[in-house]
């Protein structure tokens, strides 16, 4: 053991929790071969560590080091603030069972591996981070939590992993507006939205770094509150100082953690290499061992064969070169484009990206093209870097060594339309729009992203980054190390030609590298049909919808966000007459207080602070025993959100040029092939609702034309009928009979004609929840009846329908034979945990079971969607949106009954001729001015 830990000795406090997190969502989940055992997130804990342990060298190198984890959810916060976290999502079900993988992968690296029970990582942290400043020493902390930013002073500095940028007083200050010695100040003011601190209503960061700034610190604002002229402001800090106070005390962090070690005991150690090298066999890490066995120069220990990638670690690929970002090549000579144009056409493909002003296709201006032929060779084409800040429309001039950009895309277009030509990108329905738009429309195309999620859909993220670690064993630039972040952030097309030669040429290369590594793995793995004829053909249909957009009236909009706020008010005056006097509606805690001190009822759960939670869960088991004041609370919350999240915010997502919405779809947004809408979201725009269908009148149609809407008819349990062969309910949706009325029939003996309303709306409920999976929990929770009732409910059902039950246990056995299920498409759903024991299986097996049924109703709106095109080709309409099981079109008027006609046979022929369905698919209809109207 050395010398008591002081002057010269440098602590290193590695954030374990937030690696696990941040190796758990960059990269696509990884299972072990020989079991299943879900181990991604382990993977990438030790290869950044592994990084951590090679970079770990010069002024930065630690004497001591130790990785710091979170023991539980539960610590003493919890005891003084019930609900303290209490709005943070359980940890994904895969990833639980990885937990204490990474502490074994801690200390095989020889790293101390510490938490402790009833405290958080950052309080370990700030303890030892203080022990080590009292010592003489110093502490960096390897994390970018802003919670321990306030730790950051004299002998205590923080190291950003993902920047590898160092964080001292002058970047706390950039951040919160004050020195970290004020920054618990800071965070007691504007509480945190994550970890569910309170704060004080309606002040942010910067309004609490002015007031800071002003009084010095809390304690001498609060006592000085009534000095502050802002009326709200002051009546704010006046009626919840105690809530202020309170919140001081969950942000603050604990230096006197009790620990039963000392510094000392925290010694760096080089790893053992049998021991390091003994795990990350036994994990099957085949990649990494082989880098661990080649730096301590030993034979690399047998390691199984992983799965094809991107399931498992990089694969080994042809013997390519390292990838070198200095050889790329700036194009700025039209020599040397048509030298690349040349090279092109003779190799038949290349990789394409574009480098722009923005993420949105819709708005962004193109700064340049990146284009690759073969390993080791690709270029950058820029065509609107601007020198001097602004950008070409505004006071930028354009920076020198460019092309004209009308001459690179006259030369480019040719090519990029040549259906001889392949082109490959990753995401390329992105670059698509934005050439689109400048009146190219590539052709033909692939995409790596698509490759990769018809390969292991389920296993996680498909973007370019974790690809590229995952497939190639490459970490790519960072797009932060060119325009920044924060105020200081720039767009790329400030960022200099030289500079961004690099970083763009390298998305090219390794978009052409991830196409030779994953298009082979669709034959062996039965995927190339499923790529073929559901994923690779969405890109430009896609495309073209949101391009196309949905016409939207502001005013209506507007209208609606001033009718809903009368209606809060009106809501809040009948919840202070209820409540027998007025109170801030949106406090939780004043709620609280009316709800279970003053009118006493029954069910509150009160924490050390006095607060109760008055959680939507809470108000609804209220409001179902018949108490009016917490039904018009849910009532009141409820139009508080459709207000803010649709009426509000979708007036912003207004085109200035167009009049009209582009949301985004997401391909790959869902494992079961479940397209995703975003910027803004329209999927999920309630329907069942007088508001939300008001908020559909927003949706109009232009002058002359009318939306038409088409939706499948309970398309899941058609497939159910279908796959699991369940004679009683295809003879049913044969004949048309009402499939609810049926099974309630079926179930409890009682004729369809006269049947109880409540009795079908129980059938409805088991029809709908068996498909996911339902307990007799939920089922209880849904129909508000006693759970052993709804356990009998879902008893007699599979009794009457024993192929359910048949098609589920088999289904559960294959997933955990192959590790994945299949559509009757042919798409392929990973099953990640399924093979695991505990709480996760659960979760898994009712995913494995719903997966080839709502992957089925995907893989047949994408078919119908894919051969929509064509069929309404020569009619004056277009596809403008897809929701679930519904498209809407834009149709004039003359035409809406072709357009109805036209896209109906397509929709209800769409699993032909891949499927022959043994029940009808059936798509209603409706039309009108308005979507709200076409229901």
């Amino acid at each position: 053991m050395s010398n008591a830990f002081g002057k010269g000795h440098k602590l290193h406090l590695i954030d374990g929790s937030a690696f696990i997190f941040r190796a758990y969502h960059a990269l696509p989940p990884l299972t072990r071969k020989s079991d299943g055992l879900p181990i991604g997130a382990v993977a990438g804990f030790c290869n950044m560590l592994w990084k951590y342990v090679q970079d770990s060298k010069g002024d930065m190198a630690p004497t001591h080091v130790a990785v710091i984890f979170d023991h539980s959810a539960k610590t003493f916060r919890s005891d003084l603030y019930a609900d303290y976290k209490a709005n943070r999502p359980p940890p994904p079900e895969d990833l639980v069972p990885q937990f204490p993988l990474t502490r074994e992968a801690t200390k095989a690296f020889n790293i101390a591996c510490i938490e402790l029970e009833n405290f958080e990582a950052d309080d370990i942290i700030a303890t030892l981070a203080c022990q080590a400043r009292e010592a003489g020493g110093e502490a960096v902390i390897i994390s970018s939590d802003k919670d321990l930013m306030q730790l950051v002073g004299d002998g205590v500095t923080m190291l950003d992993p993902i920047k590898n940028k160092e964080i001292g007083p002058e970047e706390v200050e950039e951040k919160f507006g004050v020195g970290p010695d004020r920054v618990v100040d800071i965070q007691a003011l504007a509480g945190d939205s994550v970890d569910n601190v309170p704060g004080a209503p309606g002040i942010g960061i910067k309004t609490a770094a002015l007031l800071i700034n002003e009084y010095g610190d809390l304690e001498t604002l609060l006592a000085r509150a009534d000095e502050i002229k802002q009326p709200k402001r002051r009546q704010t800090l006046i009626d919840f100082a105690d809530q202020i106070r309170v919140s001081k005390q969950l942000v603050q962090l604990d230096c006197e953690t009790p620990l039963d070690f000392t510094l000392e005991t925290l010694e760096l150690r080089d790893p053992e290499p049998e021991t390091l090298l003994g795990f990350l066999t036994e994990m099957e890490f085949r990649t990494l061992t082989n880098r661990v066995a080649e730096k301590f120069e030993v034979e690399a220990p047998s390691v199984p064969d992983t799965p094809a990638a991107p399931q498992g670690e990089a694969a080994a690929g042809p013997d390519w070169p390292e990838i070198d970002r200095d050889g790329y090549e700036t194009v700025a000579t039209e020599d040397a484009l048509d030298s690349w144009i040349a090279r092109i056409a003779e190799a038949g493909a290349v990789a394409i990206d574009t480098e722009t002003t923005g993420l949105n296709e819709m708005t962004a201006d193109l700064v340049g093209i990146s284009l690759c032929v073969e390993a080791g060779s690709a270029c950058y084409i820029p065509v609107g870097h601007v020198s001097g800040g602004g950008d070409l429309f505004g006071s930028g001039a354009k920076s020198d060594g460019q092309l004209d950009m009308d001459l690179v895309l006259g030369k480019l277009k040719p090519l990029l339309e040549d259906a001889a030509i392949l082109k490959i990108g990753q995401n390329i329905k992105y670059d698509w729009k934005i050439l689109a738009r400048l009146g190219i429309r590539m052709t033909p195309i692939e995409d790596t992203m698509l490759l990769s999620y018809a390969l292991s859909a389920g296993d996680g993220g498909h973007g370019m980054d974790a690809l590229s670690e995952r497939v190639l064993g490459h970490t790519t630039m960072p797009i932060k190390d060119l325009i920044g972040s924060g105020k200081s952030q720039i767009g790329f097309e400030q960022v200099e030609i030289a500079k961004a030669t690099p970083y763009a040429a390298e998305d090219a290369e390794v978009t052409w590298r991830l196409w030779q590594m994953l298009r082979p793995q669709l034959s062996p793995n039965r995927v190339t049909t499923a790529y073929e004829t559901l994923e690779r053909p969405m890109v430009p249909v896609l495309a073209d919808m949101e391009m196309a957009g949905i016409k939207v009236d502001p005013e209506h909009l507007a209208r609606m966000s001033n009718v809903f706020a009368q209606k809060m008010a009106g809501l809040e005056d009948e919840i202070h007459e209820l409540a027998g006097q007025k109170f801030n509606v949106g406090s939780p805690k004043q709620l609280g207080e009316i709800l279970f001190d003053k009118m006493g009822l029954a069910g509150g759960k009160q924490g050390k602070t006095g607060a109760y939670s008055t959680s939507a869960d809470v108000l609804e088991d209220l409001a179902a025993e018949g108490h009016d004041l917490p039904a018009r609370v849910l009532d009141w919350r409820g139009m508080s959100k459709l207000k803010s999240t649709y009426t509000d915010a979708l007036q912003t997502h207004v085109n200035a040029d167009t009049g009209r919405v582009h949301t985004s779809y997401s391909i790959t947004g869902a494992q079961t092939g479940r397209l995703a809408s975003t910027d803004p979201n329209l999927q999920n725009i309630p329907i069942r609702t007088e508001e939300g269908r008001r908020i559909r009148e927003a949706f109009i149609a232009t002058p002359g034309h009318r939306l038409v809407a088409l939706d499948y008819s309970q398309i899941e349990l058609r497939i159910l009928a279908h796959v699991a062969d369940i004679p009683a309910l295809k003879q049913a949706f044969r004949d048309g009979i009402d499939i609810h009325a049926m099974t309630a029939s079926q179930m409890f003996g009682v004729p369809i004609e006269g049947m109880d309303p409540m009795i079908r709306r129980q059938a409805k409920a088991i029809n709908f929840g068996v498909i996911y999976g339902i307990s007799g929990f939920g089922l209880s929770r849904n129909l508000r009846i006693p759970r052993a009732e709804a356990q009998a409910f879902i008893d007699t059902y599979f009794e009457r329908f024993p192929e359910i039950r048949a098609y589920m246990d088999k289904t559960v056995e294959d997933a955990k034979r192959d590790g994945f299920v299949r559509t009757i498409f042919g798409r392929r759903i990973m099953t990640p945990g399924i093979n695991t024991k505990g709480p996760a299986a659960g979760g898994a097996r009712r995913a494995a079971i719903n997966a080839p049924i709502q992957g089925a109703a995907a893989d047949i709106i994408r078919r119908a969607m894919i051969r929509m095109p064509a069929a309404i080709r020569d009619l004056p309409a277009k596809m403008l949106l897809q929701v679930h099981d519904e498209l809407v079109f834009e149709v004039e008027d003359k035409a809406v009954d072709d357009l109805v006609d036209a896209a109906r046979g397509v929709m209800e022929g769409a699993a032909e001729p891949a499927v022959k369905l043994s029940v009808p698919l059936v798509v209603d209809a409706g039309t009108g001015e308005s979507w709200a109207a076409a229901h």
